[in-house]
Formats: C-alpha cells, sequence, structure tokens
C-alpha cells in the first residue's frame, strides 16, 4: 500500500513533469486515500447542477461549479465560494467530469493563494471509449470509489 508522503511525492511529480503550477497531481485512488488520510483535505467537485444531479455525487464533496449550466458560462464567484467554504492552507482537491475543469479550477485556486491545490486526474468519468461513452477508461467511478446516483 503506498503512504501518504509517497502519494504526495507522486503528484508533485506528476505536476512538474506536466509543467502546472499547483501542488500536484493525483490518481481517483491516490486522492480517495488522501482524503481519508488529511480530514483536513477536501474534495472539490467542480461539475455543474445539471451534471451532478444526472450522473452522480460523491458524498462529503464540496460542490461548485466551475461553469453553469446551460451554456458552460464561467462562475465569476468560484474563488469567492471557495474562500467561504474551504481555508487556504488545507488540501484541496479538484474534480470534474474527466479533469479538464479540475485543472483550471486548480490553476485558479494556486493562484488565489491555495497553496496545497490538487487536480484528480481522470476526474469522474474518465476519458471516452472507442464508442464514445465515459465511465469504462478511467475515473472515479470506473475505480470503485465512493459515490451515489443522484
Amino acid at each position: 500500500m503506498t503512504t501518504q508522503p509517497e502519494i504526495l511525492e507522486q503528484a508533485k511529480a506528476r505536476a512538474t513533469q506536466l509543467r502546472v503550477p499547483y501542488a500536484g497531481c493525483l490518481t481517483p485512488g491516490e486522492a480517495h486515500a488522501l482524503l481519508q488520510a488529511q480530514p483536513e483535505a477536501k474534495l472539490v467537485d467542480v461539475r455543474t447542477r445539471a451534471e451532478l444531479d444526472w450522473v452522480g455525487r460523491i458524498p462529503g464533496a464540496v460542490e461548485i461549479e466551475w461553469n453553469s449550466w446551460p451554456g458552460s458560462v464561467p462562475n465569476p464567484n468560484f474563488v469567492g465560494e471557495l474562500r467561504r467554504l474551504i481555508e487556504p492552507g488545507a488540501p484541496v482537491l479538484f474534480i470534474c467530469r474527466s479533469g479538464a475543469r479540475s485543472h483550471a479550477a486548480a490553476v485558479a485556486a494556486s493562484n488565489a493563494g491555495f497553496t496545497s491545490s490538487f487536480n484528480v486526474l481522470e476526474g469522474f468519468e474518465g476519458d471516452r471509449d472507442p464508442q464514445g461513452h465515459r465511465g469504462q477508461l478511467g475515473g472515479w467511478r470506473h475505480a470503485g470509489l465512493p459515490w451515489a446516483q443522484s
């Protein structure tokens, strides 16, 4: 089993390799293990309300839309909502559908002083399979981690 320091070291190495400005990049399994090991850590799900309602939620996650539905309009209050709900020194792990919006959220959080910001790679649903469907190639749900159908 991988230890918490090993998870953080791997996450930092990925961030360096990918040249991202935040603390690290975690696999869904690593993110779950880190959340279990660090009760002060928070998982922030940045998917839209529609995605949360139609696809499923992660129990205990803080939900702050990066973009809103419909129209994928950017949330101008994202950082303000984040500051209201999470202490800047706490580890904060961002997740979306596939890892793109959570990357942007981790960048914004890092720029706003959240020094322990992480992106959860693969997101909730993972990449598309050859048929164009999500949920079979990576992601939180595919890894068998806790989630609930809305």
